[in-house]
């Protein structure tokens, strides 16, 4: 052998014997660390209760765990995810979670790098799965059950990193859904669940004997070597597998679990159905004025109908159509919605569902119920300055129903029938839909105007401002629109502008124009309604009536004399375009309602289109009029605005 051969062999061997030694020594300087104790075992690290919220639930759902928690002597220190240091993970050896799952299946903004940090660390070879093996943890996930793709996303990862990283589960993760109304029911049972944990009587009795000072001044010793509790019974066979869904975090608002029976917080349930509307939805809608009708449906009265009681002026729809204002009824059957838009100006407090899944009450109680409630409320303003009695006497006698008050109405299984209802009573009928069941339009009978809300102009910026629960939304936008294309009745897209996220892409919208061929085109500014976690929205996002104007008139032009623009209400910052061929005669616009007309049509049995029951608009609704659109027979009331100067 040569002397160069033989000195590479010696340089491996030492190379190889150095390489040993070193991961021997690592080996077991990293046992040597897992098997100290606690450096204070009279006064061992505090468990943490994490929450991970976006509205408010899991936060409130968390706050009522910790003094639970405390009241039996169990510390644990309450922590936002925010003001957390994520390299301190290792250090816990007790930890709950209570997360929701915010928009596509993400944790909300305040958590982000909180989770971003478990899942690189459980991706990275770098780090090993014994990071968290001194720790042990539970989860419970909350999010909505209409999310089918997204269910407690951030629940089930955050349980699967924690494992990956050597940390033991003592419960399966735990599903709220704030949509099924079951949430502080099962939020109940799995804090029962750690309790008993805690307290070494639960499903890992290991944990502790009767302490959390025991759980968390355990030893390694006490793990086995998978990083799991050594009687620690991981079967995934007792996960209950469920629905993906998005959160929506609106629950825990509503009276107090403990203060309720499983039926009140559920709702009743007759023949396998649930109620839609449960005591919790019911309480945060009442709170907003709502009157519920039966299980799902609801009536409101409108602050213009208030308004023009008092001679005050009456909304748009009183300028574009010529509807009266004071007998106009704003309600209804369905309180569900298939969308979760970032300007709902209800705050996301109604259920939520793709299709219909709960009981069904009568169409004719429903109208009836709500006709009984909504007189109720006009008797109401009697005595309110302003309030004649005769325009007072004739809200009695509601003549119009706006079907857009909150939800989409035709999810209702009978809406058909509901509508004929109203029409046999001479109430005319204006329904919107959010443009998500196309079949459910195909099905309509005749109504007096039927809308479908064009929020967005392309997918992406659909889905960002929609939130849609379905995965083909926009499909089922589209085929929405061919829909709305056949109907012979007077038709409307109603658009929704929202600065910085819609009011840019007028060459899209000008492209869903050729696909709907609506009669009317309304263009809106988005209405502010105050903060909320739900919602994005500030006041910067809220175009002025100028912007709206310009927007419209863009529009205009580029249909090339199609569509015109035919009114404006500048109060509620509101522009109509309309089909110059149908509705503009020898230069007259023709865009309000002659409804006798429609109701004596409807009653005849015999087709008609919009034309037949067309009526002249008045020259003060007319787009440039100097009114902007107020009905000069009433009294404009302007509120005095005392801010406080600027410091």
């Amino acid at each position: 052998m040569s002397s160069s051969s033989l000195r590479a062999r010696l340089t491996l061997v030492a190379i190889l014997s150095a390489t040993t030694f070193y991961f021997i020594y690592k080996s077991r300087r990293l046992n040597k660390l897992l098997r100290l104790k606690p450096k204070n075992p009279e006064n061992p690290r505090k468990g943490k209760l994490f929450f991970i919220s976006q509205t408010g639930t899991s936060k409130t759902l968390a706050e009522r765990l910790h003094s639970h928690l405390t009241s039996l002597d169990l510390p644990f220190e309450l922590v936002d995810p925010r003001n957390y240091e994520p390299e301190d993970l290792p250090k816990e050896t007790l930890i709950l979670i209570v997360a929701s799952t915010w928009e596509d299946g993400k944790p909300p903004e305040t958590a982000k790098f909180f989770v971003d940090w478990l899942a690189e660390s459980a991706n990275d070879f770098r780090v090993g799965s014994l990071l968290l093996s001194r720790c042990k943890f539970a989860v419970f996930g909350v999010g909505s059950g209409a999310y089918e793709k997204s269910f407690n996303m951030v629940g089930r990862d955050l349980s699967n990193k924690m494992r990956e990283l050597g940390a033991a589960e003592v419960l399966p993760v735990f599903e709220g859904d704030v949509d099924g109304g079951e949430l502080d029911v099962v939020f109940e049972d799995w804090s029962k669940r750690v309790v008993a944990v805690l307290k070494g009587s639960g499903e890992d009795d290991h944990v502790g004997n009767g302490s959390v000072e025991s759980v968390v001044g355990m030893e390694s010793d006490d793990f086995d070597d998978d990083g799991g509790a050594d009687d620690d019974d991981d079967d995934d066979d007792d996960e209950v597998e469920s629905e993906m869904v998005d959160l929506e975090d609106i629950a825990g608002k509503g009276p107090s679990r403990r203060s309720m029976n499983v039926a009140e917080i559920n709702g009743k349930v007759t023949n396998g159905k649930r109620d839609m509307v449960t005591p919790v939805i019911r309480a945060s809608l009442e709170k907003q004025g709502y009157k519920i009708i039966g299980s799902h449906s609801g009536v409101k009265i409108c602050r213009w109908t208030k308004s023009q009681l008092r001679g005050r002026g009456g909304c748009y729809k009183h300028s574009f159509y010529g509807i009266e204002s004071h007998r106009c009824m704003e309600a209804t059957p369905s309180l569900a919605c298939a969308n979760k838009c970032v300007f709902c100006w209800r705050h996301h407090t109604n259920p939520v569902g793709k299709s219909w899944q709960w009981k069904m009450d009568d169409p004719l109680v429903i109208v009836n119920t709500a006709i009984d409630l909504h007189t109720k409320m006009i008797k109401q303003m009697k005595g309110v300055p302003g309030v004649t009695q005769e325009r007072l006497n004739e809200g009695l006698t509601p003549r119009h129903c706006a079907l857009s008050l909150v939800g989409e109405p035709i999810m209702y299984p009978e809406i058909n029938t509901l509508v004929d209802e109203l029409h046999q009573r001479r109430i005319s009928t204006f329904l919107v839909t959010n443009a998500q069941f196309p079949d459910k339009i195909k099905l309509l009978k005749p109504i007096t105007q039927l809308y479908v809300s064009v929020d967005a102009a392309t997918k992406d910026s659909l889905k960002a401002i929609d939130r849609p629960l379905f995965g083909d939304f926009w499909e089922r936008f589209l085929d929405s629109l061919k829909a709305l294309r056949e109907k012979q009745q007077r038709t409307v897209y109603r658009l929704t502008l929202v600065k910085g996220w819609n009011t840019e892409d007028i060459d899209a919208y000008f492209q869903l124009f050729s696909i709907g061929s609506p009669d009317f085109v309304e263009i809106k500014g988005v209405t502010y309604c105050g903060s909320s976690a739900t919602s994005k929205l500030t006041m910067e996002n809220v175009p002025w009536h100028s912007d709206v104007k310009a927007f419209s008139e863009a529009l205009s032009l580029k249909s090339k004399g199609e569509y015109e623009v035919a009114c404006e209400h500048a109060h509620s910052c509101c522009v109509l375009l309309a089909k110059t061929d149908k509705f503009k005669v020898n230069g007259q616009w023709y865009t309000w309602i002659d409804y006798e007309k429609f109701h004596d049509l409807v009653a005849s049995g015999r087709p008609f289109n919009s034309n037949d029951y067309m009526a002249a608009t008045p020259s003060w609704a007319v787009y440039g009029a100097e009114e902007g659109g107020f009905d000069p027979d009433h009294t404009r009331y302007r509120k005095e605005r005392n801010h406080k100067p600027k410091q």
